[in-house]
């Protein structure tokens, strides 16, 4: 399957072919939908078909590492295998997401601790760290993450296979959640002079694309464990 999504993230919509159908959803030759994983919520749109727009309620991956699955809305009724279609996101939800999934590559790069766990929204999003109580201000916090922001540093992939990845076990930031793995290959996200790590998300090109953010809340959630929660700004 083509995801067209691990190499741009602002593909919107492309036309597929259904390779597939079942209960859980529609698989097709390709596609621009994210799905659910690495805290990133899946993305929703439609899928247009023969004059029909069936709406696209999630995207799950499937059962292959490259397979995704498009859960259509409760009563579609689904295009049969070989059926021609065209996938389109909602972009400005998808497009909330990049700049979320970027900041919090951002946070990762001001706070010197390993990641627990996280989340993504489209206005709020959380990373929990492994790190003192009081180790962390909010203020501090988000000063240094506009400041990167405003440094509008330019954002790229590449890719490495497993053995690299494996070799440079610092690469991965998070204790909590697995690089994508399974293909032989690894994406790494690098954020120009900031922030380097393998990441399956979908990003924004340049740090500029956030916009202000602003550091809302620090919980402690354990011994060493802080959440971090970020709000978008503007």
């Amino acid at each position: 399957m083509e995801t067209i999504f691990r190499h741009d993230s602002y593909a919107a919509r492309c036309d597929a072919t259904v390779v597939s159908c079942d209960a859980r959803g529609v698989v097709l030759d390709r596609t621009v939908c994210y799905p659910t994983g690495g805290g990133q919520p899946g993305d929703t749109g439609v899928l247009r078909h023969d004059g029909a727009e069936l709406r696209i309620a999630d995207t799950i991956k499937g059962d292959g590492p490259d397979t995704v699955i498009h859960v259509l809305e409760p009563g579609a009724a689904a295009p049969e295998p070989g059926a021609p279609v065209v996938v389109e996101l909602d972009w400005n939800r998808r497009f909330a997401h990049m700049r979320m999934h970027t900041c919090l590559h951002l946070l990762c790069a001001v706070v010197p601790g390993a990641v627990t766990g996280g989340q993504i929204g489209a206005d709020r999003s959380r990373l929990d760290f492994n790190v003192p109580s009081g180790s962390l201000d909010k203020d501090e916090l988000t000063a240094a993450l506009n400041r990167l922001v405003d440094g509008d540093h330019a954002v790229r992939y590449r890719w490495i296979d497993d053995a690299e990845l494996e070799a440079n076990p610092d690469l991965v930031r998070t204790m909590s959640v697995k690089p994508p793995t399974g293909t032989g290959k690894v994406r790494l996200v690098e954020i120009d002079g900031v922030d380097l790590q393998p990441c399956g998300g979908t990003h924004v090109a340049r740090t500029g694309e956030i916009g202000r953010v602003e550091v809302v809340k620090i919980e402690n959630k354990g011994k060493q464990n802080r959440r971090v929660v970020v709000a978008l700004a503007t």
